[in-house]
């Protein structure tokens, strides 16, 4: 699977890094993913933890969904793999699809990518209820940058433990 992740402008504005940013951790994800099984994808890190390459995959998904498409575009849907509201249950891979799960983080980024094109400015905000207050474009740019982030980290530590691969 060839993954094009590509570094952020040195000299851009402010969306166009904010964006390139977001794109480079959604494609690091994607390259610690890259050329492995199923089984692999849904190995444990170290028990009793449930976290799995797959189980990020799987929570990336809801995490873009809800704050672009709940958040931002005001949109009431469920999260992907929970109907209660639930975002434990992406972590839950033992059984998980990998197609699916790579369809649906693929499908949200999508439409990510797309509310974030067609706002106004980074001003836009939107309503996080789970924290009673309203939340700029700018904000959850940013979050889910830090959300990948955080979790490419742990990424970085299940793939070594599958393969020996390292490094970003």
């Amino acid at each position: 699977m060839a993954i094009d992740r590509i570094g952020p402008p040195l000299t851009g504005g402010e969306r166009e890094t904010l964006r390139a940013f977001l794109d480079y951790q959604r494609a690091t994800l994607a390259m610690k993913c890259a050329d492995l099984t199923d089984e692999e994808l849904r190995r444990r890190s170290m028990p009793p933890s449930t976290l799995t390459l797959l189980g990020l995959v799987r929570h990336m998904a809801e995490v873009e969904r809800t704050w672009f498409r709940r958040v931002i575009n005001a949109e009431d849907i469920p999260l992907v793999w929970s109907d209660r509201g639930d975002y434990q249950m992406a972590y839950d891979a033992r059984t998980a699809d990998r197609a699916e799960a790579f369809d649906a983080w693929q499908t949200e980024i999508a439409h990510a990518r797309r509310i974030e094109r067609d706002a106004e400015s980074l001003d836009v905000t939107g309503h996080q209820a789970r924290w009673g207050k309203d939340v700029s474009l700018r904000l959850v740019m940013v979050h889910v940058t830090l959300e990948y982030a955080r979790h490419n980290g742990h990424a970085d530590f299940l793939r070594e433990g599958i393969d020996g691969v390292v490094g970003a």
